[in-house]
């Protein structure tokens, strides 16, 4: 019981880092959530139960992330927002030697500047999560979003 209350209060913290990485706008320390060789999937729920690969954002490397992050800062032209990740029912669902994989429920609020805070997008977590130098970290992590419609402004990561 010790060992898996353990766990899931490093669940809870990785989690919560990781969000707030993002809620920050530290998108430069977003890719070192993850391990060098990762899946990083921003996919609609209907797409994922019928097993279709396309999905509406795909990084397949630590590099490709850091990619993403140049894109964001760079090259990406939106306006002015603040988002806020809410993050729940975080729960393991496996263990298999050095893998782990967990499961969240994740929902992201917007605000634009002249606007009322929105909903903008719900789904959950798939992830999987392997131990790096003792530090949690995600070998995969799939953001399978509820709605069949997409953002027009999905340019952060979830």
């Amino acid at each position: 019981m010790e060992e898996s209350l353990k766990l899931r209060l490093e669940l809870e913290a990785l989690y919560a880092d990781y969000v707030a990485c993002l809620d920050d706008g530290d998108y430069d320390a977003w890719p070192e959530f993850f391990t060098e060789t990762c899946l990083y999937k921003i996919i609609p729920r209907e797409n994922f139960e019928q097993n279709l690969p396309l999905a509406t954002m795909l990084c397949e490397s630590k590099g490709m992330l850091q990619d993403r992050v140049y894109a964001v800062k760079e090259t990406s032209m939106f306006g002015p927002r603040a988002l806020r990740h809410l993050v729940s029912a975080i729960r393991v669902t496996g263990q298999d030697g050095e893998s782990i994989t967990a499961q969240a429920n994740y929902a992201v609020l917007q605000t634009l500047n002249d606007e009322e805070t929105k909903i903008f997008q719900c789904g959950r977590y798939l992830d999987r999560l392997v131990r790096e130098d003792g530090k949690l970290k995600f070998a995969e992590k799939l953001c399978v979003f509820d709605s069949n419609l997409v953002s027009n402004s999905l340019i952060i990561p979830i």
